[in-house]
């Protein structure tokens, strides 16, 4: 969500200065009202890693990003007018349309998932693929086995039991910090990919007069825990990843993640 301008408060985007003592990348790339994809990011962000001089450094909390930067990952392509009639048809036609084509396609698509099924329809459409043929590909199978396109090393540093803590004390600075002017002035000029973001949907819902402020920020604590908790489950699957235990210490914590990286 860092990729949106405007979007500063509640992304915990970096600050002007710390950008000019680290060149950061990706950051402030389109304005909210546009949709930037998983596709778009990977390519942009390959490019970045093409022309880099120097090591290349991927920090975030979005798992697919990440594996889009460094895994193989190709992206069917999309139709907008294919996508709104997709959107038109129930979800239980949906769904028959699939398995029509694929008998096996609920062991690749969370049925129950709307989103994901009118995906699967839309790619079935456009290319042919099912979701069994997709998932039968030589890609796929190195994306189940995380096999790396470019080689990287990983240290995950996880603060565990001090999640809650930490996340409670980021909602105070964002509140102090001015996230519900932020979101104010975004209001009504923010696409779908940036209004659906924890932290954003809710400030929209209380000005919209669904919920007070405090309600709002409730809500938002309660979502980023459990974005936290999505992050670290995808994460842990990734057997590339060393991980280093929680020190307080910001100075020892650097100098392990240091010697992780020997």
């Amino acid at each position: 969500m860092q990729v949106y301008r405007g979007m500063n408060v509640g992304t915990a985007k970096p600050t002007v200065i710390e950008r000019r003592g680290v060149p950061h990348h990706l950051i402030d790339v389109v304005d909210p009202d546009e949709e930037f994809s998983v596709a778009e990011f990977r390519r942009l962000g390959r490019q970045i890693m093409a022309e880099a001089t120097q090591p290349v450094i991927i920090v975030g909390g979005s798992g697919l990003h990440f594996r889009a930067l460094v895994d193989p990952m190709s992206f069917a392509p999309t139709d907008v007018e294919l996508r709104m009639e997709l959107e038109t048809v129930k979800h239980e036609d949906l769904v028959a349309r699939l398995g029509d084509a694929d008998a096996e396609a609920a062991l690749h698509v969370d049925l129950a998932n709307r989103r994901r099924v009118i995906r699967a329809v839309e790619i079935m459409e456009l290319t042919g693929e099912t979701p069994s043929s997709r998932a039968a590909s030589a890609e796929a199978e190195d994306l189940r086995n995380y096999v790396p396109e470019i080689a990287f090393r990983a240290v995950g540093v996880d603060p565990g039991g001090l999640s809650d803590p930490r996340i409670e004390r980021r909602l105070d600075t964002m509140r102090a910090g001015g996230l519900v002017e932020e979101v104010s002035s975004l209001h009504g000029r923010m696409g779908r990919a940036a209004r659906s973001a924890v932290g954003y949907r809710e400030i929209i819902e209380h000005l919209d007069g669904g919920c007070s402020v405090g309600e709002a920020f409730d809500a938002i604590g309660r979502n980023t825990r459990k974005l936290a908790k999505r992050q670290r489950t995808w994460f842990q699957r990734d057997p590339r990843i060393r991980w280093i235990p929680w020190i307080e210490d910001e100075d020892k914590r650097v100098e392990r993640v240091l010697e992780s990286l020997q």
